[in-house]
């Protein structure tokens, strides 16, 4: 099971990339994640460094902490990483950010690793989680563009970035399916 969504921002990839890459946004953003954490000693985004992210399934429950691993770090192009049980992948969530006249297509793009058991899941209900993916996948962007396309930025006491969004809530956003966003 997979999925992708497009939003085109109004705004150079690079400020686009900070807000998407720096995982400490997430909890702004998603409507699922609402917070996370990079792990073991890491600062910032890097091929191979780990975070967790807290989330609350559908935004009612259950909540649980996941942990996942970066994939793709490429400052102002992309930023992806895939989401943990044990050492194995199970999920894998990628930004591309493209440049589209002077703005930037940014997409967001899920994919369930294949084998049995995600088989088995796609079948028996998946359809309904990936349409709910990518309908949280929109909101994401949407968030991310409200913030990027914004004023600029205007730090909160960690330096974590803008300090509300149009709804409130701190800092960035984006919109497609499973794991933190």
């Amino acid at each position: 099971m997979q999925g992708a969504v497009t939003v085109t921002m109004a705004a150079p990839a690079e400020r686009i990339w900070e807000l998407i890459a720096d995982v400490r946004n997430t909890g702004s953003f998603s409507p699922e994640t609402f917070e996370a954490e990079w792990l073991d000693g890491a600062t910032g985004p890097a091929l191979g460094a780990r975070f967790r992210g807290h989330v609350r399934r559908n935004e009612i429950g259950p909540v649980y902490w996941t942990t996942c691993r970066v994939t793709a770090c490429d400052p102002g192009r992309a930023f992806g990483f895939e989401v943990l049980v044990g050492d194995r992948a199970v999920n894998n969530w990628h930004y591309q950010l493209t440049p589209a006249g002077s703005a930037t297509d940014v997409t967001e793009s899920f994919r369930l690793n294949q084998n049995v058991l995600m088989s088995l899941y796609s079948v028996l209900g998946g359809q309904l989680r990936r349409r709910r993916n990518l309908r949280d996948m929109r909101r994401t962007l949407e968030r991310i563009k409200s913030v990027a396309e914004g004023p600029g930025p205007t730090s909160d006491t960690e330096g974590r970035g803008p300090t509300s969004d149009t709804e409130g809530r701190p800092g960035p956003t984006s919109d497609t399916e499973g794991g933190p966003r």
